[in-house]
């Protein structure tokens, strides 16, 4: 089944449909290495549900059908963490365990990094043939210097020749692996990508070309280069040149921090969809006011801080069930500083809280907290919103020698490429 994108309208975002996927409001959560396991993109999915309009609103957990048969995603879909494919080949536990994804989720779906076509066909077709995925996601984005030193990431779609052969190894493992295994519907390939690896050096619409021919679904773009890596801001206007180039579905992805931005996004650009990454770490409310803002409603989520206090004990307690409780709530003391961005409860109080390591500890660490302040904690407004991190400043990216003479591999270009596939994430 080809991909459609329908055009917004009246001022509520149309659904947008990737070959048997329909998604209703058109917002996809990132991957993000670290932060989007299981745990998060459940936090993130229930915040956008619960904005759903009623009809909208699945009555049960799992996967939930259109009556056209289509494989439905209410709310956005919410990828997993990027899975390496050399990994995945060789069966490491761990990569496993990231795509054997949570069963209460709408649409599983995984995204994979790799540099090697057949590595890349060999992972998609575990993950079809062995009913783990429902979309596969391929990232050519990652500005990671260790992995683009080595061609990897966002310097691979320089090499055209390399980008259509993965690109076409893919689509062909997943339909040949979704026809020996009499799958009910298909598990369509999309793509991330960036503008290119400079200014002198902008790949995108080459991509999106090579992309369409060879039966990619959907097109995600951050609209900035490697060498912005996350700095400055990003440039929509791209995103509206890529919308015109292809008659492919365009996701787009910088700079979306609130629903309006999302909203704006679509308007500005004409794509058919957001992406969204950092602006959610420690908002995954984030998601109820995109949804909301893409159905036209006005509503949005401005919690206090026992609001943000019962969400973290939350998320304490899916991590806890996720990892096990050791490994749970130390993995939570990133996402602390993230959810307690303006709010004013003290140095002492989050120091604390990142030396948290059981869920009593945790509890305990923030009563104290919460006992210190006032009765009533507002939401604080900007300071608890925009961009998380640190974005740094632009940088010249790190290449394999040579690797700007060509467009297309040399043997020496081949070799290192052996050595790109790493366990990092990025786009």
């Amino acid at each position: 089944m080809p991909a459609q994108a329908a055009r917004p309208g009246a001022g509520v975002a149309a659904p947008l449909r990737i070959g048997p996927l329909e998604i209703a409001t058109p917002v996809v959560l990132a991957p993000m290495a670290g932060v989007t396991n299981a745990s998060f993109r459940r936090l993130c999915r229930i915040y956008g549900e619960e904005a759903l309009p009623s009809a909208l609103r699945p009555a049960q957990e799992g996967p939930v059908t259109t009556p056209e048969g289509a494989l439905s995603a209410p709310a956005g879909l919410y990828v997993t963490e990027m899975v390496t494919t050399r990994a995945l080949v060789e069966r490491n536990a761990k990569t496993l365990s990231m795509v054997r994804t949570d069963p209460t989720e709408r649409v599983r779906s995984i995204q994979l990094y790799g540099v090697d076509p057949a590595t890349v066909a060999a992972a998609v077709h575990i993950l079809v043939a062995e009913d783990l995925a429902d979309h596969i996601d391929l990232n050519f984005g990652c500005p990671v210097p260790k992995v683009t030193r080595k061609g990897g990431g966002a310097a691979l779609p320089w090499k055209r020749d390399l980008l259509e052969a993965i690109m076409r190894a893919a689509v062909q493992a997943a339909r040949s692996a979704g026809a020996a295994a009499r799958r009910e519907r298909e598990v369509p390939v999309t793509v991330k990508m960036r503008l290119g690896i400079d200014d002198e050096h902008e790949t995108f619409l080459d991509a999106a070309r090579i992309a369409a021919d060879a039966g990619i679904a959907a097109l995600a773009l951050h609209a900035r280069t490697a060498r912005q890596h996350y700095s400055g801001h990003a440039r929509w206007e791209q995103i509206a040149r890529l919308k015109e180039a292809t008659a492919l579905p365009v996701l787009g992805n910088g700079d979306v921090w609130s629903g309006d931005d999302a909203v704006s996004m679509l308007e500005q650009t004409g794509c058919d969809g957001v992406v969204v990454g950092r602006g959610c770490q420690g908002r995954p409310w984030l998601f109820a006011d995109i949804v909301s803002a893409m159905h036209g409603r006005s509503g949005r989520t401005r919690p206090d801080l026992d609001a943000v206090v019962a969400v973290i004990k939350e998320h304490g307690r899916l991590l806890a069930a996720e990892l096990g409780e050791d490994r749970g709530v130390r993995d939570l003391r990133k996402h602390i500083g993230w959810y307690l961005k303006g709010y004013p409860v003290g140095g002492a109080a989050r120091a604390e809280l990142m030396r948290v390591s059981s869920l009593p500890e945790l509890d305990t660490a923030l009563a104290r907290m919460r006992a210190r302040l006032p009765q009533d904690v507002p939401y604080p407004g900007p300071a608890a919103e925009g961009p998380r991190g640190r974005a740094g400043s632009p940088r010249s990216p790190h290449l394999p020698e040579g690797w700007l003479d060509s467009p297309f591999l040399d043997e020496e270009d081949r070799a290192l490429l052996a050595d790109a596939e790493l366990d990092v994430s990025g786009g």
